[in-house]
């Protein structure tokens, strides 16, 4: 058990600042200088990381890292399809990260005994989980910051008010975990049918 929870610690990382780097180069390249200007324009941990959120994240499976800075002022485009591409470049980080895994996997490169299998194993599910969680339409996810863009004011102020609280409710009955399974289960096949032409054939998921 000791040593998943070691190949869980970079594997988490992986995942995590690969997601936030995302949502920095994406600002970056709409022309908002803010995450360039704040160092979030970087694969260093340190930058991205809240200790306390990755301990969270590490031990109990829930966490948080530092959020991304950025000013929508800046962007070249119209300021809602910069928030759009800005929010999901994030979870799409998680996804091409998790595909990348997965052609590995069936590649039978690696064998399945090792600890870089377990490792590669590990993080394919962290960049699933990753993924979908945070397109759930919840402040202070990634799915929020895109339905608030075409939310009525009041359902915004409400939702950002009470949107932790309405996560924490999620995440101690359970229904997060029902959310999820299904839904990376579903990611994954789909990635496992994208990537039909690598490897013998699909993969048996089992999820976390």
């Amino acid at each position: 058990m000791l040593d998943v929870y070691v190949l869980r610690l970079p594997a988490l990382l992986l995942a995590i600042v690969g997601h936030e780097f995302a949502h920095a180069l994406a600002a970056d390249r709409l022309g908002d200088p803010t995450p360039r200007r704040t160092g979030r324009l970087t694969f260093n941990p340190i930058a991205h990381l809240d200790p306390v959120g990755l301990l969270c994240l590490w031990l109990l499976g829930f966490g948080w890292a530092k959020p991304v800075q950025i000013n929508p002022y800046f962007f070249r485009v119209n300021r809602r399809t910069g928030l759009v591409v800005t929010a999901l470049a994030g979870p799409l980080a998680n996804i091409v990260m998790a595909t990348l895994a997965l052609v590995l996997i069936k590649l039978s490169v690696l064998a399945p005994a090792s600890a870089l299998f377990r490792l590669v194993w590990i993080f394919l599910q962290y960049n699933l989980a990753l993924a979908v969680f945070n397109l759930i339409p919840i402040p202070p996810l990634d799915g929020w910051r895109v339905l608030e863009i075409f939310a009525p004011s009041e359902w915004v102020e409400m939702a950002e008010r009470y949107g932790w609280l309405l996560l924490l409710v999620f995440l101690a009955t359970g229904a997060v975990s029902r959310i999820l399974g299904p839904l990376m289960s579903i990611l994954v096949n789909i990635l496992d049918r994208l990537t039909f032409f690598v490897g013998a054939g699909g993969i048996l998921w089992h999820g976390f």
